[in-house]
């Protein structure tokens, strides 16, 4: 019998620590002024003249009053550049990765079919301009976190509007809680263990099931809208009542599902008011 009551009470100390593990951010007031609106990813986008992180896009969600989700790169003059993706060929047909080139270079890389460029960090904020909320998703590249981070940040400080910042990348997201508390952070996440997308086992089971909050707390989870009643995220988003965002709507029904269970809506693809 004592035997049966110390598994009982390790299993008891092993689940009161997984849910300190998992447990998020809720104390910062900013958090909750990016309630209510709806986020269009990558820009309220359309093909093939306004293509996904392109101006157009940007200021396609800016006439029509939506929020947006962007993508953020460090070049390698530390300029920012806007794009989903490290590599180029899928959006510009050209070789490369988009953190060897520079802000001259950009010019030179069409997006898609339109005329549109790669924009800098700087063309998409005077774009918004403050008048609606961002959500900036930084894309480290290698070891860059901390400096991608920090030039993001310093862009930002001088900006108007609403905005806050994610990252699949913990590390970005415990720099974020380090080096700049003020500013609404979030861990991005889905189910890894279905698509490791390159990480080691032991990673994909710490990402898909939040373990690194332990050291990012982050303010709110951004999980993909499939993925969303993972064990963990549900913890977050209930029991803790952290902030949840989620990716990527693309059906009417999705997006009512999103907002009725009080998550950021992230959009594409539809017009979410007709």
């Amino acid at each position: 019998m004592q035997a049966v009551w110390i598994i009982l009470l390790i299993l008891a100390v092993l689940c009161a620590a997984y849910l300190w593990i998992v447990k998020g951010h809720t104390g910062n007031p900013k958090r909750a002024l990016l309630d209510g609106h709806r986020y269009a990813h990558r820009g309220y986008h359309a093909e093939p003249d306004a293509p996904e992180n392109s101006r157009e896009a940007f200021r396609r969600a800016v006439a029509r009053g939506f929020g947006a989700e962007l993508d953020v790169h460090l070049l390698k003059d530390g300029t920012l550049a806007v794009m989903h993706d490290s590599e180029l060929q899928r959006m510009t047909g050209r070789p490369g990765v988009v953190e060897d080139l520079t802000a001259a270079d950009l010019a030179n890389y069409t997006l898609g079919k339109s005329r549109e460029t790669i924009p800098t960090f700087a063309d998409v904020l005077d774009i918004f301009g403050g008048k609606t909320p961002l959500i900036i998703e930084v894309k480290t590249y290698r070891k860059n976190a901390a400096a991608l981070c920090k030039a993001t940040c310093a862009m930002l400080d001088s900006y108007p509007g609403l905005y806050c910042i994610e990252s699949f990348d913990p590390r970005a997201v415990q720099w974020l809680r380090k080096n700049r508390p003020d500013i609404v952070r979030g861990q991005l996440s889905n189910n890894f263990m279905k698509n490791r997308c390159g990480l080691s086992r032991p990673l994909a089971f710490m990402a898909t099931y939040l373990l690194a909050n332990l050291f990012t707390r982050p303010d709110f989870i951004a999980y993909k809208f499939e993925d969303r009643k993972n064990f963990s995220n549900r913890i977050c988003l209930k029991l803790w009542h952290t902030a949840g965002a989620s990716w990527t709507l693309r059906t009417k029904a999705d997006l009512a599902a999103a907002e009725a269970e009080g998550l950021w809506p992230i959009f594409e693809n539809f017009d979410p008011e007709n």
